[in-house]
């Protein structure tokens, strides 16, 4: 490349450095101000595998930082047919009501044979999608253990740069690995079926013991009786799990029901006393430090693969490794073994 060439080429970077730091600047601003679409096409940013709208993404995301953490954060998660989206449609419109705004991260599991998912979240949650005060973003599970995306937590940050000062993060349901929802927020509920035979059936111990509380939902007219049945084998299960890593806070187990619309204001009251307690004891500011951590520990997980996947020398030989595994000539460890030696070099 002659001198007169690798001027042009400086020019082209300059002038597309310089449309990617207006454009970062563009959305940051309307961030700020709480602009919906600007948020939503922040987060598509996040999510973007090409290498130029990761930096973008990264520049973004480094602006919008000193406006985060301000929030409550909330997972909830809870056995397939438990109606979550039904209770944070409902519980999502009151808080509304009480006066916040909202952010709900909703993740579809996606697929494992055609890589798609539903993404049908808007749908489910009609009304509170048409809230002024409400923000919801269903995303794709895609090869994520735990119900969440690789960049739950950046949106996260995304949504409490915008204003949001409640961030739901509604899981794909139990069955995977809870604790990388945990690891995220600061409140976890988990949601329960009333009637529905042996209530302590079809739920692990150890997402009951994440709980810092539990809501049978589907307590309906006619279904009380069932309903108060099930709070009460919780609250003999809860008695004998180990004590919460919070001092002074045993888990609350209530009742609702989201289409009468029963039920939410014991659910708020239980909310507010937990993270009353939380601030006040230390915990809080203890929790999201180690959450600070865990983020940059799964960060460069995702960097670390990431990288080996565009490793040359893996590129070369990783379908021979494959082969060989499929075959049964070496062992799954082997062939990981020989991928890491390659990218090593």
């Amino acid at each position: 490349m002659d001198a007169q060439q690798k001027a042009i080429e400086a020019a082209l970077n300059r002038i597309k450095n310089q449309g990617s730091r207006s454009n970062v600047n563009q959305l940051y601003n309307a961030i700020l101000e709480g602009n919906k679409t600007a948020l939503a096409k922040s987060i598509t940013l996040l999510e973007s595998s090409n290498t130029a709208h990761r930096q973008q993404a990264e520049a973004l995301l480094n602006k919008c930082l000193p406006h985060a953490g301000n929030s409550q954060r909330i997972g909830i998660t809870g056995v397939p047919g438990v109606g979550k989206s039904t209770f944070i449609e409902t519980y999502g419109n009151y808080l509304t009501s009480k006066g916040h705004k909202i952010a709900v991260l909703a993740v579809d599991p996606s697929s494992q044979k055609s890589k798609g998912s539903i993404l049908g979240d808007k749908t489910r949650m009609e009304t509170l999608a048409q809230n002024p005060k409400a923000y919801i973003r269903p995303s794709a599970s895609g090869d994520s253990l735990g119900g969440v995306t690789r960049k739950t937590r950046e949106a996260i940050v995304l949504c409490e740069a915008a204003g949001y000062d409640t961030i739901i993060i509604e899981t794909v349901g139990v069955g995977q690995s809870e604790t990388a929802v945990k690891s995220m927020v600061d409140y976890f509920l988990l949601l329960m079926l009333a009637g529905a035979g042996d209530e302590l059936q079809g739920i692990k111990r150890g997402i009951m013991e994440m709980a810092d509380s539990l809501v049978i939902t589907k307590a309906d007219t006619g279904n009380e009786i069932n309903a108060k049945n099930a709070e009460m084998e919780y609250r003999r299960a809860m008695h004998l799990l180990p004590p919460s890593d919070i001092k002074n806070w045993t888990p609350v187990v209530g009742s609702c029901s989201a289409m009468e619309h029963i039920g939410f204001d014991k659910i708020y009251q239980t909310q507010n006393a937990f993270f009353e307690l939380i601030k006040r004891s230390g915990f809080y500011t203890e929790n999201r430090q180690k959450q600070a951590k865990s983020w940059m520990f799964a960060s460069l997980k995702d960097q670390l693969f990431d990288d080996l996947q565009q490793n040359n020398k893996v590129k070369e030989q990783l379908q021979s490794i494959e082969e060989k595994v499929v075959q049964g000539l070496i062992t799954p460890h082997q062939g990981a073994e020989a991928i890491f030696k390659l990218y090593r070099g």
